[in-house]
């Protein structure tokens, strides 16, 4: 570990903004509690509707169709679960949708039925259609990330509600990775439930959010009170609340340093490829968040690669799921079909606003050395250099 060490893991969680920083500081001197009717109550509740207003124009929404929830897990939960006879979904979501489903499925009290992506991992909007007249008349959901968390990959969730609509299918979308990266805009993409998290904007770890359409039913899914309007009950969180709200605000300014964001992450594809030819980047023929790199070694280990990286003093994470000393292809990258070995060789590289140059090229030099060393080819580390 150095002072150096480049941060290239942004889609794992974003440092914190010196903005929620603050705003959590000055939160946690406000001593009410927000449901209580008194000045100190008030001053609480107020930060917490100021950081629904922020939040809601995150993702175009309006204030009351916000509920704060502890992240997006506990939003996908809380969707997935609400009583739906089917839900639609690919085989690409995040595990907080696919691993209650797959438990609703086998409790028997919900019908699952997969949707096939292509070769990038790409949902057809026609496959949405098609499954509809499988899942049949009844109350049913379809869950659709906006883009992926492994490879960028971003998903026609506005066309796709189109085709689920005249079927009376409720539609979903985890656009956890999306926000911040990408303009939202609720209405556009016509969901009726959006899901979001903090810590991806620069915002605290543990505080999320749900954001429901108004003609959109959903239960309670924490009884006891009537906070989040009688959605989740619980004494807010007011002080990670207030984070997550001027990181929101922050996220939307800085919108705009997305471009140099990309034209960063393009530098590292052509760079990683210059470097080993054989470098595969996942997802390359789709649309794509500005911010995220899959890359693939073949022959490689993505365990190997991300410690060798780490060692150089970069942080990148595996698109491979390590158990018990084992490293397993990443369920998304067998989704879309890629080849095994070669699902077992990627890991993601992924930047944020305060990315810099310097972190560009001190993972092109590492990836360089770590290629050499990994495939014995010399060149590899002479090409970097030049």
């Amino acid at each position: 570990m150095t002072d150096a060490r480049v941060y290239l893991d942004w889609n794992a969680g974003a440092p914190l903004r010196p903005e929620a920083r603050a705003a959590m500081l000055a939160a946690l001197d406000v001593t009410g509690n927000p449901s209580s009717p008194h000045a100190e109550g008030r001053r609480a509740r107020a930060l917490v509707e100021d950081a629904r207003e922020e939040v809601a124009a995150l993702v175009g929404a309006r204030p009351a169709q916000v509920v704060f929830t502890s992240g997006a897990t506990e939003a996908n939960n809380a969707v997935v679960a609400a009583g739906w006879q089917t839900v639609l979904l690919a085989g690409i979501e995040h595990d907080s949708v696919l691993v209650p489903a797959q438990g609703l499925m086998r409790s028997g009290r919900t019908r699952v039925l997969e949707l096939p992506v292509d070769a990038n991992g790409v949902l057809k909007p026609a496959a949405v259609a098609e499954r509809a007249r499988d899942a049949g008349v009844g109350h049913c959901l379809l869950s659709l990330q906006l883009a992926n968390n492994e490879t960028g990959v971003i998903q026609p969730v506005g066309a796709a509600a189109e085709a689920a609509r005249p079927h009376g299918i409720s539609v979903h979308t985890d656009a956890v990775q999306a926000a911040g990266r990408i303009r939202l805009d609720l209405r556009a993409l016509g969901v009726d439930y959006l899901s979001l998290t903090a810590h991806k904007l620069g915002g605290p770890k543990g505080v999320g959010a749900l954001v429901v359409r108004d003609v959109a039913a959903l239960p309670a899914f924490i009884a006891g009170g009537g906070q989040e309007r009688r959605r989740r009950a619980g004494t807010e969180n007011v002080a990670a609340i207030a984070g997550f709200g001027a990181a929101a605000r922050a996220a939307v300014r800085d919108l705009e340093t997305m471009e140099r964001v990309r034209a960063m992450r393009d530098r590292i594809e052509a760079a990683v490829k210059a470097i080993a030819p054989s470098t595969v980047v996942v997802g390359a023929g789709a649309d794509r968040l500005p911010n995220t790199a899959s890359i693939a070694l073949p022959g490689a280990s993505a365990e190997t690669l991300v410690i060798a990286l780490d060692l150089a003093g970069v942080a990148v994470s595996a698109g491979a799921a390590c158990s018990s000393g084992k490293v397993a292809a990443s369920h998304v990258l067998q989704a879309m079909g890629l080849d095994p070995s070669l699902a077992r060789a990627a890991i993601r590289v992924s930047l944020g606003w305060s990315s810099t140059e310097r972190d560009v090229a001190v993972f092109t030099d590492a990836w360089a050395h770590v290629t050499a060393q990994l495939t014995g080819h010399t060149a590899a580390r002479q090409r970097a250099v030049a």
